[in-house]
């Protein structure tokens, strides 16, 4: 008796009760009683409280998922099941619209990266044969031009903001200040010129390659938009000096390469003069106790400096 009594329980736990055969939507979380004509459907692998949904509620959640692309693969966010979806037959002329409205949308990027390509290079084409007449002159610029086979034209013509903006991103001061400081920093004569200081070598080399101590390992962090600016301005800069400290040279080419000579060094000796005073400043910093008297001397140095910026704006608004 007891025997079946036990067989009894073992195959009432084993039956499905009532709550497990329920049908309850993931979505909305209605169950069949909430809404008898619903229609159903069981799209993934999962099971229990997860299995079914409402074939409305799924619709908008795949639509959601979609976001219009109605070719968009669709996954069970549980068990990563992918859905089966099926549409009707439209027409041989609906299945041409789509092939077409597919291959747009697919070429598209590809049409609009050559658009901008052609458009950098013409803009490239541009400059240079402005920058060639800026350089040797406007009619000779002009005849060299015409003289020229076209084909070499379009190969070499692009070349030159190329060619400008990857020597501007060569930092040539770096190099140089490096040999200074190394073969040159014992020579007492130089000191007058670019002071090279008593730097701690510890402190030196603690403070690491920074972007303005010069050293070979650095590199000095510019802007894109600064590098693209200095390089397309270089051919101008240089015709203007040219044309002010080498009047008596005839020549358009030879003015102009002499006045580039001439920015290029006196700038370069700028930023070398510059990057060595900050090298010293950031080498020769020091940090104080934390003293009433320090802190003074702290607030005093910055409210100096911020009534001078001060001052300087109210003097740009004047």
């Amino acid at each position: 008796m007891a025997r079946e009594d036990k067989d009894n329980m073992s195959e009432t736990t084993l039956e499905p009760t009532d709550d497990e055969n329920l049908k309850s939507c993931w979505v909305c979380f209605a169950t069949e009683h909430d809404d008898k004509l619903a229609a159903w459907v069981q799209p993934c692998k999962c099971i229990g409280t997860t299995k079914w949904v409402h074939q409305s509620c799924l619709q908008r959640w795949v639509d959601e998922k979609q976001r219009g692309n109605i070719s968009r693969k669709v996954l069970c966010p549980q068990c990563k099941v992918e859905y089966i979806v099926v549409f009707p037959s439209m027409g041989a002329f609906v299945i041409l619209l789509d092939a077409i409205e597919d291959i747009t949308r697919r070429i598209s990027p590809f049409i609009l990266g050559g658009v901008l390509l052609g458009s950098i290079y013409w803009i490239a084409i541009t400059y240079g044969a402005v920058t060639v007449m800026q350089v040797v002159g406007h009619r000779e610029g002009l005849e060299m031009m015409e003289s020229a086979d076209p084909l070499v034209l379009l190969v070499l013509l692009p070349t030159i903001p190329v060619t400008l903006i990857g020597a501007k991103m060569y930092n040539w001061e770096d190099s140089v200040l490096f040999f200074l400081r190394k073969y040159c920093a014992k020579i007492p004569a130089l000191s007058y010129v670019l002071p090279f200081g008593h730097v701690d070598e510890e402190r030196a080399i603690v403070s690491g390659p920074s972007p303005n101590n010069g050293s070979p390992n650095s590199t000095s962090h510019l802007s894109p938009t600064r590098i693209f600016c200095s390089a397309l301005l270089v051919p101008t800069i240089s015709t203007i000096i040219g044309k002010i400290f080498f009047r008596s040279i005839k020549n358009n080419l030879h003015r102009t390469i002499l006045g580039g000579l001439t920015y290029i060094t006196l700038k370069g000796a700028l930023k070398i003069y510059h990057k060595q005073m900050l090298y010293i400043r950031q080498s020769s910093r020091k940090i104080l106790d934390y003293t009433e008297s320090n802190l003074k001397l702290y607030r005093s140095m910055n409210q100096g400096q911020s009534d001078s910026v001060a001052r300087d704006d109210s003097e740009q608004v004047v």
